[in-house]
């Protein structure tokens, strides 16, 4: 079974977490198929949007732990700095459709989309200090900026959920829809855009996004630094210990 889905239809790129029996949990072997399936809709002229869904029950469960500690990032031009690279670039408008949990990178890759559609079930969450981490995908830049500092520390400080409401609140989220409409929402959504001006869009999209582009490349770096650092520190192998051993962690003697 292929773990995303890469379906092209009337100018619509789709990828879906197809991973239900894993929370859609995503593996380096996924990131790599992301990252590739993006740099193949910036260069195909039929692709003019892509859409990024999960299943109605769940997003994404953010990394597959045990894939992650058998093959952490390795530099750079590991699967998933590729991926957050591309999707942080990629210059045609891009949607995502989220129901469920989205936790981790399941939600920091929804800020370098152009719209976000939730379900009225969506949970999003960046439990990365929980896991003796830091943020990444310029989350520690992109949160603050969208949400205010105060709300952002509890975010990504406290590491809790936050729902669907709440999200549309902060900007996060585009609109909240019920239960059976948020992917069919997205797509129609999708086709509108497909009907306009490629070059309107990307034009569009770039200069919205260039005051701040340099910038977002220069927090990735910095939070890889950092996350890689941090992935060999002693908070970091008590949490995911823990999460192995379906234990609470302890982080009391560890300073």
């Amino acid at each position: 079974m292929t773990d995303i889905l890469n379906h092209i239809d009337q100018g619509v790129m789709t990828l879906t977490f197809n991973r239900l029996d894993k929370k859609n949990s995503i593996t380096s072997a996924m990131y790599a198929t992301l990252a590739d399936a993006l740099e193949q809709a910036q260069n195909d002229s039929a692709v003019r949007v892509v859409l990024i869904q999960g299943h109605e029950t769940i997003f994404s469960a953010g990394n597959d732990i045990a894939d992650f500690l058998n093959a952490p990032p390795a530099g750079e031009n590991s699967p998933v700095f590729r991926f957050l690279r591309n999707i942080a670039s990629f210059p045609k408008p891009i949607m995502a459709a989220v129901a469920g949990p989205a936790v981790g990178i399941g939600t920091t890759l929804l800020f370098h989309c152009d719209f976000v559609y939730a379900r009225d079930n969506a949970a999003f969450s960046m439990p990365f200090v929980n896991l003796g981490l830091c943020p990444e995908a310029a989350s520690s830049l992109l949160v603050p900026q969208m949400m205010g500092y105060h709300r952002a520390a509890e975010a990504l400080l406290m590491g809790d959920p936050f729902m669907a409401e709440a999200a549309l609140e902060v900007g996060l989220v585009n609109r909240v829809l019920p239960p059976t409409e948020v992917n069919s929402y997205a797509q129609a959504q999708a086709r509108k855009l497909v009907a306009k001006p490629i070059s309107s869009l990307v034009e569009t999209k770039r200069l919205m996004k260039a005051g701040q582009a340099e910038h977002i490349k220069a927090q990735m770096a910095q939070e890889g630094a950092s996350f890689g650092r941090m992935l060999r520190e002693p908070a970091a192998r008590e949490a995911f210990g823990a999460f192995m051993e379906k234990r609470r962690p302890d982080f009391s003697n560890i300073h």
